[in-house]
């Protein structure tokens, strides 16, 4: 697995630029995770990241949009506004969390 470094993380990561190790991750680098791909962090969006990190925790994959909106009460339209145009890639993305299964 290829290793990098950001913002002083050294982190592990596939292909896509994934972290391999929920565990490498903290607020300070989703923070910089965020800013890689042109998104500020407000309120809402960490909602939406501490929801998908608790349910990884609990699930053991990371959570689907639906799952998203659902269970961590979060609207699908709000979720495409906080992150968009590939929300669900996004948010796993800035978690630091595998992308869900079914996302291309």
């Amino acid at each position: 697995m290829p290793v990098t470094t950001l913002d002083g993380h050294q982190i592990h990561v596939n292909d896509e630029g994934f972290l391999t190790d929920p565990n490498e991750w903290d607020d300070s680098l989703a923070t910089v995770l965020a800013a890689q791909i042109g998104i500020t962090l407000t309120d809402a969006h960490w909602k939406a990241i501490r929801f998908l990190r608790k349910d990884f925790e609990e699930q053991g994959e990371t959570a689907t949009l639906r799952r998203v909106a659902t269970v961590g009460g979060v609207p699908i339209k709000e979720l495409f506004a906080l992150f968009p145009q590939k929300p669900a890639k996004k948010m796993a993305y800035i978690s630091g969390l595998p992308k869900p299964q079914g996302c291309v």
